[in-house]
């Protein structure tokens, strides 16, 4: 990959005299309704010095350690246990309010549902199990608990679950599960969905049935560090695998709760109907863990969460949609150093209005769609990655306006390299009232490889603006050679003339015709 740069220009070279057409695009030839197309561009070459950039800053994370956790535990308040009805409870009314919600545990329970809290202070899971009742916690083996009821941890109280628990057991057909509203500590343990029928794990059989989770609710501190969460989650709210939630409107102002947050460090998720999701969440860490064989999606934060660091992180195996997806509002945060590969469809996405977001230092790679793909998201930086061998395209860009593409390599995809798009998206099901945005594209390409994709190295339709500066673009695999589609393709020589043979960067602009003008 870092090939000297005059073989790199020879190879280009060599690679333009067996150009004998264009490629075919990469996708249908988009309709009049789906695109505004402008009806000619200039080709022009500005300064190069605008186009620089440094190598962007990134978070330190030598403040994220085990360590730093066990010092945030605050053990100096001995909480209380107890076992009380879930009726009422301000923190369960999604599971328990109405709409017959009670009904999944009062099935579950055989009775009036109940549930385990601890409240006003810190508790010790091997503590907790001593003070509740057999049949609802209970030690079946050295260091293995089985919890048959919901585990609360109140506003106030503190739940630590260490080592000294060898594994958490959440029964499924009991209805068990675990909702932090003050803090939560999980470090070196197992802590899974169990079926007790089967005295096995709680293995994924179909999105709406019932499986063990965790939520934490707004206001509260929730941390994983060195541990194996497993066979959670299903297709309800709130009840996904691992969520990190905020309360609704009225209950935030209600009960004055602020954005939840916390560190996951060191851990594995594995067999979860989402590996991790959170909403209305700040400053959270995912750091130097693995998702694998997940459900839906391996890491999704969502709506209006913002200041994230998803660093250092193995997704793999998601079964029905992407590796790493952030979307709706998810802002200024920091997706780097990750490996996303073998998931159903992207690897890494930006979706839904999430800006100022920096992607960099990925491997992405062998992924069923594309590698990256940005939806309706415009300015964010995607530094430094490399996108190899995923099935589709390689960066794909749709509705997005302003994004940087610095120092990439997107080599061996199966259609282009960097694909740029606008969409009509009014007839889907997306929520656009919600959700608005410009159908509207603009890319600055600076650096990096565009080699050996099956398609194209480059293809952009109706942009607004296209900046390129020294983008190597070798090995074509079509026997035509080396092509540009979309509106590059028109113009391919004068770009190709500029951008290779003289090293200068090179605009491509739109420009009114007469009639537009007139209009």
């Amino acid at each position: 990959m870092n090939l000297h740069p005059n073989l790199r220009h020879s190879l280009l070279a060599s690679a333009l005299l067996l150009a004998g057409g264009l490629a075919t695009a990469a996708e249908p030839p988009a309709t009049t309704k789906d695109l505004q197309h402008a009806k000619t561009y200039t080709i022009s070459s500005p300064p190069a010095e605008p186009l620089h950039l440094d190598p962007p800053k990134l978070p330190d994370l030598s403040g994220y350690t085990a360590e730093a956790v066990q010092k945030k535990i605050d053990r100096s308040r001995k909480g209380k246990v107890s076992v009380r009805r879930m009726l009422q409870e301000q923190n369960l009314k999604e599971f328990i309010g109405g709409d017959n919600k009670g009904a999944e545990w009062v099935k579950r329970q055989h009775g009036i549902p109940q549930a385990i809290f601890v409240d006003n202070g810190h508790v010790d899971f091997v503590e907790l199990s001593k003070q509740v009742p057999k049949q609802y916690l209970r030690e079946t083996a050295p260091g293995v608990y089985l919890a048959r009821l919901p585990i609360v941890v109140g506003e106030k109280g503190v739940l630590e679950i260490n080592g000294k628990v060898k594994e958490l057991r959440l029964s499924e057909e009991s209805g068990s599960f675990l909702v932090n509203d003050g803090k939560l500590f999980v470090t070196d343990t197992r802590v899974i969905g169990w079926r007790e029928q089967a005295n096995g794990p709680a293995t994924f059989r179909k999105p709406d049935e019932f499986r063990p989770f965790l939520l934490s609710w707004g206001g509260t501190e929730t941390y994983i560090v060195n541990s194996t969460m497993a066979n959670f989650g299903y297709a309800k709210s709130k009840s996904y695998g691992v969520s990190i939630s905020q309360y609704t409107p009225n209950m935030v102002k209600q009960m004055g709760r602020g954005e939840p947050t916390g560190w996951i460090i060191g851990s594995e998720f594995a067999d979860m109907w989402y590996g991790f999701y959170c909403y209305e969440t700040q400053d959270f860490v995912i750091k130097d863990s693995t998702y694998r064989d997940n459900i839906v999606y391996g890491i999704d934060p969502h709506d209006r969460s913002h200041r994230l660091i998803i660093a250092g992180n193995t997704v793999f195996g998601t079964k029905k949609k992407h590796g790493i997806i952030v979307s709706r509002e998810v802002n200024d945060s920091w997706i780097f150093n990750n490996k996303s590969y073998d998931n159903k469809l992207s690897g890494v996405v930006i979706d839904r209005n999430s800006v100022n977001n920096l992607i960099a230092y990925n491997e992405i790679y062998r992924n069923h769609t594309d590698g990256i793909t940005l939806y309706e998201s415009g300015n964010n930086l995607i530094w430094g990655n490399k996108v190899i061998n995923n099935r589709r395209h390689g960066i794909r860009v749709r509705n997005s306006v302003n994004i940087r593409l610095y120092e990439n390599v997107a080599m061996a995809n199966g259609l282009v390299g960097v694909y740029g798009h606008i969409k009509d998206l009014s007839n889907t099901d997306r929520d656009i009232a919600l959700d608005p945005f410009d159908a509207e594209v603009s890319l600055i390409i600076v650096g990096g490889e565009l080699s050996a994709n099956g398609s194209a190295p480059l293809s952009i339709d109706a942009p607004l603006s296209v900046e390129l500066y020294k983008v190597a673009m070798l090995a074509p695999t079509k026997s035509s050679g080396l092509s540009l589609n979309g509106v590059l393709g028109d113009r391919q020589a004068e770009i190709l003339d500029l951008l290779v043979r003289q090293q200068k960067p090179v605009l491509i602009d739109p420009v009114e015709t007469q009639a537009e003008m007139i209009d």
